[in-house]
C-alpha cells in the first residue's frame, strides 16, 4: 500500500507498530520466533515492527494468534482502519463512486465553525454552482471513477453548501487568480459561476481573497487544502486525499494559509478581478 509522508500518517502507523511490538514482548517472543510461528521471513516482522511496512488485517490476525492475543485482533484492525483513513488514494476513496465521499464529509462541515480554504486550480466546492460542480465532477469521473453517480454527487455537494447560510460559521477562501479562468465548463456556465462568486463574496460571514498573478510572491502556489477550525486539515494531492490532525502539522498549514491570505486582494479589488474574468469570456 502506498503511504503518505505526512507526519500525521506516520505517527498513526508508529502507534500501531508499537502496539504490535508490545504483544511480542508480552508473549516472551522475539522477532525470529514470531516470524517462524507466522511462516514469514524475519524481515517482514522487522518492517512491520518499525512502521516501514503497513500490515494487512490478515497479518494482524496472524500476529495476534502467534502471540496468544487473538482477543486483541479486532481492536488492532480497527486501529489499522484509522491509519488507512489518514491517507486514502483516490482509487480507494472513489471506488464506489463520487457521492459517498461528498456525503461522508458532511458531519465535518456541520461541526466546524471556522473554515479556511486555499485553492490553486479550481473553485472550492462550497462556492460552486450546480453546473460548474457537474462539469468538474464529470471530468473527474471520466478520468478515474468507473461508477457514474455524478448526478447524486452533485446533489450531495449542493446539500453541503447549506453550511454557508446556517449557524454562526466563518469562511475564509483564498484562490489563485488563474482559477477564475481555468475553464472546466462551457463559457456560459463559467460566466454564471463567476457571477455567483461575486454574489457569495458579499456574504457577511465570507472572506474571499484572490491572489493576483502580477505580483512578487512570498509563497509559491501549493496543493489545495482546507482547515477545519484548528482541529483538522484535508489536502488534495494528485494521488490521493490526506487527513492531518497532528497539531504541529495543522499549525504549519495555518501559517501557510496566513501567508497566502496576506498576498490576496479582497473586497472591490477582488471583485474587479472577477469582473475582468467575466469580461474575458466575451
Amino acid at each position: 500500500m502506498s503511504v503518505s509522508g505526512s507526519s500525521s500518517a506516520q505517527q498513526a502507523r508508529q502507534v500501531l507498530a508499537d502496539r504490535l511490538r508490545e504483544l511480542v514482548k508480552d508473549a516472551g517472543l522475539d522477532g525470529k520466533d514470531l516470524a517462524a510461528l507466522c511462516g514469514w521471513h524475519p524481515s517482514k516482522v522487522s518492517r512491520i515492527s518499525t512502521a516501514k511496512t503497513q500490515p494487512s488485517a490478515d497479518d494482524i490476525r496472524a500476529w495476534c494468534r502467534a502471540c496468544g492475543a487473538e482477543d486483541q485482533a479486532d481492536d488492532l484492525i480497527a486501529s489499522l482502519r484509522a491509519v488507512e483513513g489518514t491517507w486514502l488514494s483516490w482509487r480507494r476513496l472513489e471506488r464506489a463512486g463520487l457521492r459517498r465521499s461528498q456525503v461522508e464529509r458532511l458531519p465535518l462541515y456541520q461541526r466546524t465553525r471556522r473554515f479556511r480554504s486555499y485553492c490553486s486550480w479550481a473553485l472550492p466546492g462550497l462556492l460552486q454552482t450546480y453546473q460548474y460542480t457537474e462539469d468538474v465532477l464529470r471530468v473527474i469521473q471520466q478520468q478515474r471513477v468507473p461508477v457514474d453517480d455524478v448526478a447524486d454527487a452533485v446533489a450531495a455537494r449542493m446539500e453541503r453548501q447549506r453550511v454557508l447560510h446556517e449557524g454562526q460559521r466563518l469562511f475564509a477562501f483564498v484562490i489563485e487568480e488563474p482559477v477564475l479562468r481555468n475553464t472546466l465548463s462551457s463559457g456560459e456556465a463559467q460566466g454564471a459561476q463567476l457571477e455567483h462568486l461575486l454574489s457569495v463574496s458579499r456574504l457577511p460571514n465570507v472572506s474571499l481573497g484572490v491572489i493576483p498573478v502580477a505580483q512578487q510572491r512570498r509563497q509559491l502556489p501549493v496543493e489545495n487544502f482546507w482547515i477545519y477550525d484548528n482541529a483538522q486539515v484535508n489536502v488534495e494531492l494528485v494521488s490521493g486525499y490526506l487527513t492531518i490532525t497532528q497539531p504541529s502539522e495543522v499549525s504549519t498549514y495555518a501559517e501557510t494559509f496566513a501567508t497566502l491570505a496576506d498576498m490576496a486582494a479582497y473586497g472591490q479589488k477582488a471583485r474587479r478581478m472577477i469582473a475582468a474574468a467575466i469580461a474575458d469570456l466575451g
